[in-house]
């Protein structure tokens, strides 16, 4: 009785794995790009989220002042999470009240992290709704981030 053994010869194997890697080559900075992405959106979410915050506090005290941290006027949010994501985790982006007034605010996230790779940099909104970017890459405009 002759014993066959199918089994796939060196060759096949060492091809195979020839196109693994390319495809993981290829496929690996647009998943870095997309996660990127995502974080972004995320930190959008959070501003968004903050705004609504400081609107509730201008509603409680009839001006933006005193939103900070120990009723500081800029830097680390006294009204909201100063991290993004806001559900806890390794933190990509840090909410600040960039600049306020009595009647005008200018929220940031700046990236942290591994999302400091991110081309757009800084995102900003203020009490208008008006959205923007700072600190970003060479030719980069807002409507690419936002």
């Amino acid at each position: 009785m002759k014993l066959l053994i199918k089994a796939f010869s060196f060759i096949e194997v060492i091809f195979t794995l020839s196109i693994v890697a390319i495809l993981v080559a290829v496929s690996y900075p647009s998943f870095n790009y997309i996660l990127l992405k995502a974080r972004r959106v995320d930190a959008q979410c959070s501003l968004m989220a903050f705004a609504n915050a400081m609107e509730r506090h201008y509603i409680q005290n009839n001006s933006y002042l005193g939103a900070g941290v120990l009723g500081a006027n800029t830097g680390c949010p006294g009204v909201f999470s100063s991290k993004v994501p806001l559900g806890g985790g390794s933190a990509d982006y840090e909410l600040i009240i960039s600049t306020s007034t009595f009647n005008t605010y200018t929220l940031m996230a700046t990236p942290i992290g591994k999302q400091v790779l991110d081309k757009c940099g800084s995102l900003t909104l203020n009490e208008l709704g008006v959205k923007g970017i700072t600190n970003s890459g060479i030719g980069v405009v807002v409507k690419d981030c936002w």
